[in-house]
C-alpha cells in the first residue's frame, strides 16, 4: 500500500463537474476548504433523498452508517474520483467502489472513542460490573474479590492506530503489553511488535486478548477454535474490531464451559438476535457496536473531512488512501 501522502486527484472543484457530497453542512466543517466552491457542495446524510446533482459528484463523503443505500448511490456517480469513509474499517465499501475511484478511510476519527470502549469493556468484565448491575436490580449484595486489570498481560492483536490508542490508555493500569500485527516490526519507541504467525506461542501467556484487527480475508474467523484453545484458562477475549473476526460457534463452546470470558462490541451476526445464545452465555458482556459512536466522533470526522477537501481542492496529496489509484 502506498503512503498516505500519495497524490491522487488534482482539485479544481470550481470547474464542473467537480461537485462534492458531504454528510454535514459545509458551515459545520469550519472555514470553507481552500479550492472548494461552496456552490458545488451538497449535503446528503444517508436518510433524506440524495440531491439531484449527485450524478455529477467527484468527491463523496459517505454518511456514517452501515446501511448500504449510500453505497448503492455510487452506481449513479460516473464522475466520482474520491470516496471518503467515516469508518476505520472499509471492507463493506469495496464491492461498491467504482473503477478508477480512490478510497480513503476514517483513520484518526475513531481511535480515542474505540480505545476508551476497549478499556471500559475490559475493566467492566474483569471487575464484575454486569453482575453488580443485575444485583442492583435484584437487591443482591455481591461482595467479594474480583480480578483486577493490574498485573495482567494484555495482548493487542491488530496493532495499528487503534491498537496504539488502546496501549496509551492502558499505560496507567500496571499491565504488560504484547503487540501483534500482520508483520513483525518495532514501534517508534523501539518496542517489539510480533507477527501474527507468533500468536500460538503468545496466546497462552495473555490474560486479556484485545482484537483490533480490520476484517480481511486473512482475519475473517481469526479467533477460531484453534486460536481460542491456545488462550489460557480464565482469559478474557475483547473484540472491538468486526464480529466476523471471531468464530461465534467456537467462542460459545468456550464460554459455555466457563473456561474463557468475553467482552464484545461486535458480533456475528449483527445485530445479535434477541434469542441468540451468545446473549445469555455465562461470562459474556455485549455492547451494541458503539466503539466509534461517542461525542468524540463528530469533531474528529468534521476535521478529517475539512482536511481532505482542502487537500483535494488544492491538488495536494490525500490522506488515508486504502484502495484504488494511489493505494
Amino acid at each position: 500500500m502506498a503512503s498516505a501522502t500519495t497524490p491522487v486527484h488534482p482539485g479544481g472543484a470550481t470547474s464542473a463537474p467537480h461537485r462534492v457530497l458531504v454528510p454535514y453542512p459545509l458551515a459545520d466543517l469550519g472555514p470553507v476548504p481552500e479550492g472548494i466552491d461552496p456552490a458545488a457542495v451538497d449535503v446528503y446524510d444517508g436518510i433524506a433523498e440524495p440531491p439531484a446533482a449527485h450524478t455529477d459528484v467527484a468527491f463523496y463523503v459517505l454518511p456514517y452508517t452501515f446501511d448500504p443505500a449510500p453505497l448503492r448511490l455510487l452506481a449513479d456517480m460516473p464522475q466520482v474520483r474520491v470516496v471518503q469513509t467515516l469508518t476505520a474499517g472499509y471492507e463493506h465499501t469495496l464491492p461498491y467502489l467504482p473503477d478508477g475511484a480512490t478510497l480513503c478511510n476514517g483513520r484518526g476519527i475513531h481511535e480515542a472513542s474505540t480505545a476508551e470502549l476497549a478499556v471500559t469493556l475490559t475493566l467492566a468484565s474483569l471487575r464484575g460490573i454486569p453482575a453488580f448491575v443485575r444485583g442492583q436490580d435484584s437487591g443482591e449484595w455481591l461482595a467479594g474479590f474480583y480480578p483486577a486489570l493490574a498485573d495482567k498481560t494484555v495482548l493487542i492483536v491488530g496493532y495499528g492506530a487503534i491498537g496504539e490508542a488502546v496501549e496509551r490508555r492502558l499505560a496507567g493500569f500496571e499491565t504488560d503489553i504484547v503487540r501483534v500485527a500482520s508483520r513483525a516490526r518495532t514501534t517508534a519507541d523501539g518496542a517489539p511488535v510480533h507477527a501474527a504467525a507468533d500468536l500460538p506461542k503468545l496466546l497462552p501467556h495473555a490474560d486479556v486478548v484485545v482484537l483490533v484487527t480490520p476484517l480481511t480475508a486473512a482475519t475473517r474467523g481469526l479467533a477460531d477454535a484453534e486460536f481460542l484453545s491456545h488462550m489460557r484458562d480464565g482469559a478474557l477475549l475483547v473484540n472491538i474490531s468486526r464480529g466476523a473476526v471471531v468464530d461465534t460457534g467456537a467462542l460459545l463452546a468456550e464460554v459455555a464451559t466457563g473456561r474463557l470470558t468475553a467482552a464484545l462490541d461486535v458480533t456475528d451476526p449483527e445485530p445479535l438476535p434477541a434469542d441468540h445464545p451468545l446473549r445469555h452465555a455465562p461470562g459474556v458482556l455485549i455492547s451494541p457496536h458503539v466503539g466509534g459512536s461517542s461525542s468524540a466522533f463528530l469533531p474528529r470526522a468534521q476535521r478529517l473531512i475539512h482536511r481532505q477537501l482542502t487537500a483535494w481542492g488544492t491538488g495536494r496529496p490525500l490522506a488515508n488512501i486504502v484502495a484504488g489509484p494511489g493505494a
